[in-house]
């Protein structure tokens, strides 16, 4: 592949990832199993642009007087924003699948309603309590702890979106995003991504390299329940993951 073709497969990449993960006005110029794969790799530089919104609004409202819980709830409301709250759908409804105790199939059809089940409810609640806990915690500490979270949390959840996307975990159903980018990424570019971002959060602190592997950790073992119970994964697993690994990061950076 020559260097412009490379160049071409990044920047189609980077749009796939941009266009798929968040609302940002970016056009998605190929919609293929190759823009997929590069686009899944590149999930963390779309987390690293929402983490950066997220820092920022939280620190200028602590700079302009505003309380550690107001910036704390900022930056969880960014995320959310800048994904249509399309991952805490994803998460209420894996929530109600699993909570479901029916059959694969019945769970899947679970999921695909639009009404938002008990099991969803509590879930929602919970996992935005934490995260807003967590940062309120870091924030009262100081704005760049605050920020930092921010930012690490939002990078872990889509780099747990490039494992997700590995080969050897299919798709539970033959359309949606699921289908789109399911085993696009080759488990060496995976574990490659996941190396890098744990590398470049070490010089930030110990904590926040920890905090990416067991966000990812506690991904992954959400992905296998997921894959087990649904027989793969589908745009609401994505979703699920990503807040997943998310919460469990900042748990990590508050202790």
């Amino acid at each position: 592949m020559s260097a412009t073709s490379s160049r071409t497969a990044l920047t189609d990449g980077i749009r796939f990832a941009f266009g798929t993960l968040t609302v940002l006005p970016v056009t998605v110029t190929r919609w293929d199993r190759d823009a997929a794969r590069t686009g899944m790799v590149c999930a963390p530089l779309a987390g690293l642009v929402v983490g950066l919104a997220a820092a920022a609004l939280g620190g200028a409202l602590t700079f302009l007087g505003a309380g550690a819980l107001l910036a704390a709830v900022a930056s969880v409301a960014v995320p959310a924003a800048l994904t249509r709250g399309l991952h805490l759908d994803g998460l209420a409804d894996v929530a109600d699948g699993l909570g479901s105790g029916k059959p694969p199939a019945d769970a899947l059809a679970v999921m695909k309603q639009s009404d938002i089940g008990p099991f969803g409810v509590v879930t929602l609640v919970l996992v935005l309590l934490a995260q807003v806990a967590v940062l309120a915690q870091l924030y009262a500490q100081s704005w760049a702890q605050g920020a930092v979270a921010a930012v690490v949390s939002a990078v872990t959840a889509r780099l747990a979106l490039t494992f997700a996307s590995r080969t050897g975990v299919p798709a539970a159903r033959p359309e949606g995003l699921g289908a789109a980018v399911a085993e696009t990424v080759r488990p060496r570019a995976a574990l490659l991504t996941g190396a890098v971002i744990a590398a470049l959060a070490l010089p930030l602190s110990l904590g926040s390299a920890l905090a990416v592997v067991l966000g990812c950790a506690a991904a992954e073992l959400l992905l296998r329940k997921c894959v087990r119970r649904f027989g793969g994964v589908t745009g609401d697993v994505f979703g699920a993951v990503a807040e997943t690994a998310a919460t469990a990061a900042l748990v990590t950076l508050a202790m």
